[in-house]
């Protein structure tokens, strides 16, 4: 397929979404499947899903670059935690030199998948300018991410209509918004108050973090030194692998630590704030009531947050909204935060597979009642794959992994002249179902109920341990005895 060339009827793969999954799917299909055909439907004007669609101050990655780079393509600018805008020419870049790019249908809104026992096949109707279509397609690939593009989470903040000043959400950023020399209060303690409070406060007359609870901090610096003296002595691709393998390997490392020994680990992070804060270190503020990495842990790069608390051009508060008054914020101790703009960092909704409705002959899917298998695919789901990245790392090493096994998976269908992949799972298997909410953030809480299922081993899990996963797909194989290749007279066999 060229530009100027139509789409085929069928496509080999359908892929939902062109962010980090999506090119990483389609980039791993021209190096692995040249032979099979692909479509990217992305549903925004430009690639690069989060990174696109997010555009709020100061943007940045919350981890390195070096892990939620490609592994195929690594990251190798100095600043190894990047500006959102650095990522999106990350991505184009990797899209064009991979000969990806001509493939996406921009503007393009999936709304839904059903799969045709008798053809073995997925219609695909998808909306755009000129109204809906179907696209045809062998497998369907769901790299939309984990969240609703649509609408955030609504905390029903109390009487939030009184309020006289501007309210922005991040997910929706007003790019006209000017806060030069506005007294901004930002609602929220996680990764994105955490970056917009610092680059707000450059220009605010004062920003204020408003927070329930604390949330886990540490400083980082933005440039890697160790991995600028790899580059400087090592050969180009040796280096690159060091210096991810040393991320993946630390990150891991400390997520371990942590979770075998929160204390120490407590005192550590406390004792590390205590030292960037000095006199402004409070415990009522950065002291949070659960262990750290019962949720994610915030990254402050060169401790930009820290530095504006210290300046005096931000602060912390921690207490409850009781309600909006039309000059601010009421809270439930009694004071009041005055406000011209109020930011809402409130968090995410998520949304499986973004959101598409998937059936199988019509009959729509209930993803509560499936099963993880490998952890993209499905029990009894035939030819469809999900990204889900991993919550305690890169989402980017989930990507790269799923993208490389599906590949595996298609080759393997065209050797043995399947038309179908499909993980079976027979009614009575006695597995036992494993919390699949390993975090207390509040965004995986609310999304409990409508989560598939996950074991309390491999492979019909939703892991949480990248090394551990990366063994596993070196060892077992493809044709492991649980996905099974079926040609297309068998379709309705699938149970």
């Amino acid at each position: 397929m060229d530009a100027t060339s139509p789409e085929p009827a069928v496509v080999d793969v359908a892929i939902v979404g062109a962010g980090i999954s999506g090119i990483s799917m389609a980039a791993h299909m021209r190096a692995a499947c040249p032979d099979r055909s692909f479509t990217i439907l992305e549903r925004r004007s430009h690639l690069g899903g989060t990174w696109d669609l997010f555009r709020y101050p100061g943007i940045r990655s919350d981890s390195s670059m070096h892990t939620l780079g490609f592994g195929f393509a690594p990251w190798t600018d100095e600043t190894a935690i990047a500006e959102g805008a650095a990522i999106r020419d990350y991505l184009e870049d990797v899209a064009r030199r991979h000969d990806v790019s001509r493939q996406i249908r921009f503007d393009t809104r999936v709304l839904s998948a059903d799969w045709d026992s008798a053809s073995a096949l997925w219609t695909v109707t998808v909306e755009d300018e000129s109204g809906r279509h179907e696209v045809h397609a062998r497998f369907v690939y769901l790299a939309s991410g984990y969240y609703d593009y649509d609408e955030p989470h609504d905390p029903r903040l109390p009487g939030l209509e009184r309020f006289s000043g501007t309210v922005a959400h991040p997910q929706f950023w007003p790019q006209d918004l000017d806060w030069t020399g506005k007294r901004v209060v930002v609602i929220g303690s996680g990764a994105t108050a955490v970056t917009i409070v610092p680059s707000m406060a450059e220009r605010a007359a004062h920003v204020t973090m408003l927070q329930r609870t604390p949330t886990w901090m540490a400083a980082g610096a933005s440039v890697d030194r160790f991995a600028l003296r790899l580059r400087r002595f090592l050969p180009r691709r040796l280096a690159e692998w060091l210096i991810r393998e040393k991320d993946v390997r630390l990150h891991d490392w400390f997520f371990k630590l942590a979770r075998r020994k929160p204390k120490g680990v407590a005192k550590y992070l406390s004792r590390a704030l205590k030292k960037e804060l000095g006199e402004h270190y409070d415990p009522r503020h950065f002291q949070p009531p659960y262990g750290p990495w019962d949720q994610r842990l915030c990254l402050v790069p060169d401790g930009d947050l820290f530095a504006a608390i210290g300046e005096g051009a931000a602060s912390i508060v921690t207490d409850r909204i009781a309600t909006f008054e039309p000059e601010g914020i009421r809270l439930e101790s009694g004071e009041t935060l005055p406000a011209d703009i109020v930011v809402t960092a409130t968090g995410l909704k998520m949304a499986i597979g973004g959101g598409v409705t998937v059936s199988l002959d019509g009959e729509p899917i209930d993803f509560t009642q499936r099963w993880f298998y490998r952890s993209c695919l499905f029990s009894n789901v035939p030819n469809l794959a999900v990204v889900f990245g991993y919550l305690n790392a890169s989402w980017t090493l989930r990507a790269d992994q799923t993208a490389d096994y599906v590949c595996r998976v298609l080759i393997r269908m065209q050797e043995t002249g399947a038309a179908i992949a499909v993980p079976h799972l027979p009614k009575g298997h006695g597995l036992t179902e494993d919390d699949i909410v390993i975090f207390s953030s509040g965004y995986l809480q609310r999304a409990r109920s409508r989560m598939p299922k996950s074991a309390g081993t491999l492979p019909w899990r939703l892991n949480q341990d990248y090394l551990e996963d990366r063994r596993n797909f070196r060892e077992v194989p493809v044709d492991d005895g649980v996905l099974r290749f079926l040609p297309v007279a068998a379709a309705e066999e699938i149970a």
